[in-house]
Formats: C-alpha cells, structure tokens, sequence
C-alpha cells in the first residue's frame, strides 16, 4: 500500500497539482505531528472556498475592482490552481474583465479536482500506515 500511496504522490506532481512546497510541508512533519500536511490542507479547503465565493460574488455583480479581486486571488494557491491565480491576477493588472472570468472557472475547475486528488491521498496514506520520508520521488 505504501508503494500505491508513492505511484499517487508523483502522479501529483506529474500531473501539475504538487510541487517543491508540498515536501517542504513534508519535512515539517515529524512524529509529534503526524499528520501535519493533511492538516494544511484541510486548512487550505477551510478558508479557500470563502475566498473562491467572494470573488464570484463580485464576477456576479459585474463589480471589477481590479485590486481587491487581486487581492483575493493572492491567498489562493496550490501548484496547479496557482498558475489559474496568476492568470487572473495578470488579467486583473491589465484590466481585462473577459480573462479574469475565463480564468477564475478554469480555477474552480482546478481547485475541485485538486481537492478530489488529495482528499483520495490523504485516505489512502492514512491506510498505509507511517508516512514515507518527505522527498520527490524522480
């Protein structure tokens, strides 16, 4: 089971949707914190979606304060969903209302699935026992 949670992790990262940050948070980790990166996430899925809400609320209204949907866009994250994030914060900076619509439904697209993926790691990780040591498989 330990080698099927491995074969996801680097899928992870082939697939775009982990990079350098998530062994980082690996390496944090320790045995008085087991489950540290998990924890993360789900910190990161707590307060995401708020921020995610507001910025559709403000596409909604057709309200384009360019600086503040920036702003928002700024605390979003994660590898694959970041490239989506600085995306509309350049279509942001250029003032291009059109862009910043495209890219914020790729991003919640994006977000869906990353959330989908490490939900499924983090439970099959769990299965498996102790974590392996915090490193990017080549």
């Amino acid at each position: 089971m330990q080698r099927q949670v491995a074969l996801i992790k680097q899928s992870l990262f082939d697939q775009g949707y982990l990079d350098d940050q998530f062994i980082e948070l690996e390496e944090l980790q320790d045995d008085a914190n087991p489950n540290f990166v998990e924890e993360v996430a789900a910190l990161y899925f707590k307060d995401s979606p708020r921020l995610i809400n507001s910025i559709d609320q403000a596409l909604e209204r057709g309200s384009f304060d360019f600086n503040r949907l920036d702003s928002y866009m700024h605390h979003i994250g994660a590898s694959k969903v970041k490239t989506e994030c600085t995306m509309f914060r350049e279509y942001c900076r250029v003032g291009n209302a059109e862009g910043c619509l495209r890219s914020f439904q790729q991003l919640k697209k994006e977000h869906a699935i990353l959330r989908k993926k490490l939900d499924h790691y983090f439970q099959l990780a769990r299965q498996a026992g102790p974590k392996e040591a915090a490193r990017r498989s080549k």
